[in-house]
């Protein structure tokens, strides 16, 4: 994100940062940045699905021990501009590519599992985290919270380095939270544009010019087919990187104007060589400066008062979001891709760790996601889908689609919302009767996801499967991860990856259906949820001849959990069909499913 090559710019500079002493304030925080930076920071195992809810723990602990009041931000992502889709799709194309190194056990790459963005959200309102979901891309929100409350930003996108916020920048790279001082402070490095516009001697306003020429996610000079060319040749300091190079000449050069337009009415000094459109690189240049000007926000009294945004400060690309999706889009009770289903844009399908050579396990939840879609839109309209054709991203129209119960789907009546939802997983309401409510959405996704899923899943997937949702309840009741040991990471199984991706998948878009429908079935807690490596394991013991009561002896509660979900599995499943050519065999011998 943000600009190429700033970061180490900054850094390499080394008298743009200054050490702080960071405590006793409130801080603004670009969540989204945030949950990736604690992820990959917390040696997770990405090929099996890592789990990180304690490492967000502990770096809220160490915040609230300090005085240190958080405001979390989370991008909604939703942009009106094709240049930020174009760079939506390039970095789709590379997870693919980062998704096919980790599943043949290679690294080389950084991944986040389907279910991550919903357990930190988890976790935040566990802990009174106040935070909350933009509605457009978070930077904006972010910035502009941050110059209202003054008080810092904290994050890794280096387009904080560009935005004038008075109280200053705090990069999350030199922000040593696992390493609180006895006086109850965090050491850190602080950024403020008046000591960087300074230190360069130029004015503060002609950041953004100095950010758009460089490049960003919005406007590319290079990819435009404009080349700069400097008329200062002089010789620069040896073995410095290029982008260094390039920065010291940018600010050299923009140090001769006092203010923006004089600089962009001098730009074709700079790229006016060739036979290049100047009148569209200089509209591309204003789009990429105007996303620097903080505009009053939408989300302070959100936090204050717990109230949806107003309306009128919406971008006008955002009109269309009906009044009563604000506030549960806001608080993160709706998934914010539906703002691109409304707007009728395309949608990147998430890439995960699964074998390349089947088809994408996004394909398995696509009749929820239709469903979803069709709520939205209307049965019959189109969505276009971007997602995994082997290791190509390509796109496809996705029809939207309404079961029979939506159509009598009206207001807010609980049963119809439950019906549809029900019958969109192919589940009858009686299933569940013996499974605890807030297990009632996973094992009616997991019937969906054993009837859909290809390959279909043989019967240590789904004992592996349920078993380790009953870890995850006995560790939420007890607050504590311990029972769960752990071998140490194996190289992944291939199809046992991809399986249980395109369960991962079902439960991401049940959930978001669940979310539409105003949660007919209450929520689950993800962070229990699934265990990726213990997941894993669990299939690797059952297939070698360990039994599942072998497991749960110690507890005969988690026996009686486990037997009452895979009844209520096999129960659908013997409603819907006499006999199971295709499913998983529930003979294990004398005991028949008692066995199971």
């Amino acid at each position: 994100m943000g600009i190429q090559g700033l970061t180490s710019f900054i850094d390499h500079c080394g008298t743009f940062l200054t050490d702080y002493r960071f405590r006793n304030s409130k801080v603004v925080i670009d969540g989204s940045n945030i949950f990736h930076f604690l992820y990959f920071n917390s040696s997770v195992d990405q090929q099996h699905g890592g789990d990180f809810e304690d490492q967000v723990c502990k770096f809220f602990k160490a915040l609230r021990d300090c005085g240190i009041e958080p405001y979390v931000i989370i991008d909604g992502g939703s942009d009106p501009t094709d240049k930020k889709f174009e760079t939506l799709r390039k970095r789709a194309e590379s997870k693919i590519d980062t998704a096919n190194k980790l599943s043949k056990g290679l690294q080389g790459g950084r991944l986040i599992p389907t279910l991550a963005r919903q357990v930190f959200k988890e976790v935040l309102s566990s802990l009174g985290v106040p935070f909350a979901q933009a509605i457009f891309e978070a930077d904006q929100e972010i910035a502009s919270l941050a110059q209202k409350w003054n008080c810092p930003v904290l994050s890794n996108d280096n387009d904080f380095y560009i935005f004038d916020i008075q109280a200053g920048f705090l990069p999350l790279s030199h922000f040593q939270w696992q390493n609180p001082s006895v006086q109850n402070y965090i050491p850190c490095k602080l950024y403020t544009t008046t000591s960087f516009c300074s230190q360069v001697n130029i004015n503060r306003q002609l950041l953004p010019v100095f950010a758009a020429i460089a490049g960003n996610d919005y406007v590319n000079l290079n990819d435009m087919g404009f080349s700069i060319r400097w008329t200062d040749n002089s010789q620069m300091e040896p073995n410095q990187k290029p982008r260094v190079v390039f920065f010291n000449k940018l600010l050299k050069w923009l140090a001769s104007f006092q203010e923006k337009q004089e600089a962009l009415d001098n730009v074709h000094v700079l790229i006016g060589h060739g036979e290049n459109n100047m009148d569209a690189a200089l509209q591309a240049l204003s789009r990429g400066i105007e996303t620097y000007q903080i505009q009053p926000g939408c989300l302070e009294r959100f936090f204050n008062d717990g109230e949806a945004p107003d309306p009128g400060l919406l971008p006008d690309h955002l009109r269309v979001l009906p009044d009563w999706t604000l506030l549960p889009l806001t608080n993160g009770t709706l998934p914010p891709y539906m703002i691109y289903i409304l707007q009728r844009r395309p949608v990147i399908q998430g890439i995960q760790v699964e074998d390349h050579s089947l088809p994408s396990g996004n394909n398995t939840s696509r009749p929820i996601r239709q469903v979803f879609y069709g709520l939205l839109l209307g049965e019959g309209r189109e969505v276009e889908e971007y997602d995994r054709e082997g290791k190509n991203l390509t796109s496809c129209k996705v029809k939207a689609i309404l079961p029979s119960a939506a159509q009598h789907l009206q207001g807010q009546h609980t049963s119809l919302r439950l019906e549809v939802f029900l019958e969109t997983l192919g589940v009858s309401q009686s299933t569940l009767n013996g499974v605890p409510p807030h297990l009632g959405l996973p094992v009616a996704v997991t019937y969906y996801w054993l009837r859909h899923a290809h390959p279909r899943p043989d019967l240590p997937l789904l004992q592996a499967l349920l078993l380790g949702l009953v870890f995850g309840e006995l560790c939420r009741q007890r607050k504590s991860q311990r029972g769960l040991i752990q071998r140490p990471a194996m190289s992944p199984d291939l199809g046992v990856a991809h399986v249980f991706s395109q369960w991962n998948r079902c439960m991401r878009d049940g959930l978001d259906l669940n979310q539409l429908l105003c949660l007919p079935l209450p929520e689950p807690q993800c962070a229990w949820l699934y265990k990726g490596t213990l997941v894993h394991q669990l299939v690797d013991q059952l297939r070698g001849g360990v039994t599942p009561d072998s497991l749960l002896m110690v507890d005969p509660s988690s026996v009686q959990l486990y037997r009452a979900m895979l009844e209520a599995i096999f129960n659908s499943e013997e409603a819907e069909t006499t006999g199971q050519p295709d499913g998983p065999s529930t003979d294990s011998g004398a005991g028949g499913r008692r066995g199971c």
